[in-house]
């Protein structure tokens, strides 16, 4: 059984988690199944936006324990590990595709699982699903960059609330703390994600998105003065795209545009 599934539906990238019998814990298989499935809708021009789920109950139990244990046992990484040149298969991947990235969360999603989240640029969950960072109840600190994610989302006191205790919270608690966009009843996630996510597909140019989403992911490092300047080259250069002229002439004729795909 494949450890990660991929289909590809009217623009939208599917990739589903699939060891449901572990809660999708995280594993060898899995993360080069994940991360070859999110290079593939990168680079297919018929996708224009990615959603990521898991099979069965869960959405990702966090890394396997199994494999955790063997790494306690081992007195942690060898030098060999700790030394080995990182690829660009890191946790917050997600973050740097041009394509939007909208996680589906129908389930326990804790750890590693929640990291994966966190590195989307959107979540729907299911109504109940259970979410904890959970770290600091296995001795290790906040991992794979979720100290970059948390905060952005739900402030540094919240942060650290979450990081430090390990509690779990609800998906009405996680909507309340900004931590998901929108909470749906279990049996209606898929069909309210595919909705949204179509409605992009159709109706939103993929290079206008991509490029919100660099704004929107670096504008916030940089000064007031120099986000603006850099907002306002970025809009003299869409006046000359012909996404704009297309934009403006479907919104005209009331028809739905008929955008290129993205090209870097």
């Amino acid at each position: 059984m494949s450890a990660v599934l991929y289909e590809v539906a009217d623009g939208i990238a599917t990739i589903t988690l699939n060891r449901p019998d572990r809660l999708n814990a995280w594993n060898g298989d899995m993360h080069k199944g994940y991360y070859g499935s999110l290079d593939q809708a990168a680079a297919d021009p018929d996708v224009r936006v990615i959603v990521i789920t898991g099979a069965g109950r869960g959405f990702c139990a966090g890394a396997d324990m199994q494999s955790l244990q063997q790494i306690g046992d081992a007195g942690g990484l060898s030098d060999g590990e700790r030394s080995e040149p990182q690829s660009h298969h890191q946790a917050t991947y997600p973050v740097k595709l041009p394509k939007p990235v909208i996680a589906a969360v129908n389930g326990a999603c804790a750890g590693l699982g929640l990291v994966h989240a966190l590195a989307a640029d959107l979540r729907f969950a299911a109504a109940g699903a259970k979410f904890t960072v959970a770290f600091s109840r296995r001795g290790l600190i906040g991992e794979h960059g979720i100290s970059w994610t948390l905060p952005r989302l739900v402030g540094q006191s919240v942060a650290l609330d979450l990081m430090m205790s390990g509690r779990v919270i609800v998906a009405e608690e996680a909507a309340e703390l900004g931590l998901v966009n929108k909470v749906v009843p279990a049996d209606e996630l898929m069909d309210h994600t595919y909705a949204y996510a179509k409605d992009l597909a159709v109706n939103a140019s993929p290079t206008s998105m991509a490029i919100m989403k660099q704004q929107v992911y670096n504008h916030p490092q940089m000064s007031i003065d120099d986000a603006l300047a850099d907002s306002i080259d970025l809009m003299h250069k869409s006046l000359r795209r012909p996404d704009f002229k297309e934009g403006v002439a479907s919104f005209v004729e009331k028809r739905p545009p008929a955008f290129a795909p993205y090209e870097s």
